[in-house]
């Protein structure tokens, strides 16, 4: 995987992230949909994981397709109530609600 993983590539999936807007979540299938990779959403999470390596990104508001939330991250869950994102009994993000349909952003 370190062979596909660059600059350049890092540089897209934080740059999506960082569109997701407040009160919204994006899941990490979403973003490597909207970076051209659909068959690399652990490799968004990978880097995500890792995004305070490259500076402050909302990365809390991205979750897997089942609307979970990062295993063993207990602030997610806080800041993403704080911005009105709501949760469906088994804990998960209602996706229906407040999963991020970006219509204004291009390809990164």
């Amino acid at each position: 995987m370190n062979k596909v993983l660059n600059e350049k590539l890092i540089n897209q999936i934080l740059s999506v992230a960082a569109c997701i807007p407040v009160g919204k979540v994006a899941t990490y299938g979403q973003i490597a949909h909207l970076i051209g990779r659909e068959r690399n959403a652990r490799l968004v999470g990978r880097v995500l994981s890792q995004a305070e390596l490259y500076g402050k990104f909302p990365c809390h508001r991205v979750v897997n397709a089942a609307g979970r939330l990062a295993p063993a991250w207990e602030d997610q869950r806080h800041l993403l109530w704080a911005e009105g994102v709501t949760f469906k009994t088994n804990g998960c993000v209602d996706l229906k609600k407040h999963q991020w349909k970006p219509t204004d952003i291009s390809k990164v």
